[in-house]
């Protein structure tokens, strides 16, 4: 049986994740209160990030931005995309 968590980006009840995404609190913070399909949401929106800003996520400068836009994406409001940005 799934974990149910009510997920605080779409405001429902929905399958929790296995384990913690991400490291240390942020991780534990999603873990505790994003759902699987939130998730998927933002894995689709950090591709779009990491291709529109052309950022090499080893590089310990984008990671930092990425971490942040996962925390506005998830609890602050949202992740803006960039004004360049058209979708397909």
């Amino acid at each position: 049986m799934a974990r149910k968590v009510v997920c605080a980006l779409l405001g429902k009840e929905g399958d929790g994740m296995d384990y913690a995404p991400y490291p240390g609190p942020l991780g534990q913070r999603i873990y505790d209160s994003i759902s699987k399909q939130a998730w998927q949401r933002w894995l689709a929106h950090q591709t779009m990030l990491i291709n529109e800003y052309r950022l090499t996520p080893i590089e310990p400068e984008a990671r930092k931005f990425l971490e942040t836009e996962m925390e506005k994406f998830f609890f602050g409001g949202g992740s803006e995309k960039p004004k360049e940005f058209v979708p397909k």
